[in-house]
């Protein structure tokens, strides 16, 4: 009788204790900035994420990708444009993967991390510590 008290109490214990499992990060994501949204997809074995729209492609469907550090992509519209590879792991956090921020041609180190259902932190880096952390909303 005490082993069966124990081993059901350590049961609820570890239930309480473990983290419950987030939501799929693929979907439609709200920025908080510039009012862009952010499509994360599965691509193979990775997570990738790709512009669909932001109030510089509102303002012009034809927006061009002019401030990236190659030359050669400048020409690439800012809609469907790459912005998010490589992500892996999960369940609730994807690391390796590289950001793309259009406002200023950069790419960064990145990893995304789901904070629950409707909402993840992304979080680019240069190098540690030199990191921005955005915080997204799911919007379908």
């Amino acid at each position: 009788m005490k082993f069966s008290v124990l081993a059901a109490a350590a049961v609820v214990a570890a239930a309480l204790a473990s983290p419950a499992l987030a939501a799929d990060p693929t979907g439609l994501w709200q920025t908080p900035t510039n009012g862009g949204q952010v499509r994360i997809a599965r691509c193979g074995q990775a997570l990738c994420g790709t512009l669909v729209t932001s109030a510089h492609i509102r303002q012009d469907p034809n927006a061009r990708d002019e401030h990236n550090k190659n030359e050669a992509q400048r020409g690439r519209t800012l809609r469907n444009l790459p912005m998010l590879t490589g992500f892996t792991g999960g369940p609730t956090e994807w690391r390796g993967g590289s950001v793309y921020n259009p406002a200023d041609g950069g790419t960064y180190r990145g990893t995304i991390t789901m904070t629950n259902d409707d909402t993840l932190r992304l979080r680019g880096c240069i190098v540690a510590p030199l990191c921005k952390t955005q915080t997204w909303t799911r919007v379908r």
